[in-house]
């Protein structure tokens, strides 16, 4: 799972990252851009595996179904 932060003052956000890094850039973010207010705005999760290939791997599937079924009727 990688996390994204964007702050509730401006349009800053962080990159996809770790957790505890996006608080440490989120803290950092407003200790510069806004010093006297409280830390605020809201922490996005992307659960989506960056790794995955999606729906490649059932077309995949689908495809060597189709020509198992398509040699078996000959």
């Amino acid at each position: 799972m990688a996390h994204r932060y964007r702050c509730g003052e401006c349009r800053f956000a962080t990159r996809w990252t770790t957790e505890s890094e996006v608080g440490d850039l989120a803290a950092a973010h407003y200790a510069e851009n806004h010093p006297r207010l409280v830390l605020g705005g809201i922490v996005e999760i992307n659960q989506k595996n960056p790794n995955s290939l999606g729906c490649l791997s059932m077309l995949g599937i689908a495809f060597l179904l189709l020509v198992i079924v398509a040699t078996c009727r000959r």
